[in-house]
């Protein structure tokens, strides 16, 4: 998302981070198998490392994007809930709404999640820009 809006020349316009709404990941980098997926398309993340979703996030931002449900359901549970109908899926921005990412982690396919969160950011950034 970051590199869309960045190639776009529209970063002002975005506040973008990244957390987890489980503690796995919690302090490792990018998953190495993901970290050669994004430089295979120019894309870098050194020094990223998973953090936490806190309550604060969902004060903090007007939209949080999640994979799939479970993430929807786990970062419910962080904030208490979703009041403000903040928690979207990120296919849900496109002809695919209610479709869930590619899970590379139970699939292997990295291939099918880039092409998933490329659909879907790219449709993201359309629908806050209109």
């Amino acid at each position: 998302m970051k590199d869309m809006v960045r190639n776009r020349g529209v970063e002002a316009e975005f506040e973008i981070a990244s957390a987890a709404t489980s503690r796995e990941e919690i302090g490792n980098p990018v998953y190495p198998p993901a970290r050669r997926k994004l430089a295979e398309h120019g894309i870098g993340c050194a020094g990223h490392h998973a953090r936490q979703m806190t309550r604060a996030d969902y004060d903090d931002y007007d939209l949080i994007v999640c994979m799939d449900r479970a993430n929807i359901r786990n970062a419910q549970r962080v904030v208490g809930g979703d009041p403000h109908r903040k928690l979207r899926l990120l296919l849900d921005f496109t002809e695919r709404a209610g479709e869930e990412v590619a899970d590379p982690w139970y699939t292997d396919n990295f291939d099918a999640t880039w092409r998933d969160v490329t659909e879907g950011c790219a449709a993201l950034i359309k629908t806050l820009q209109s």
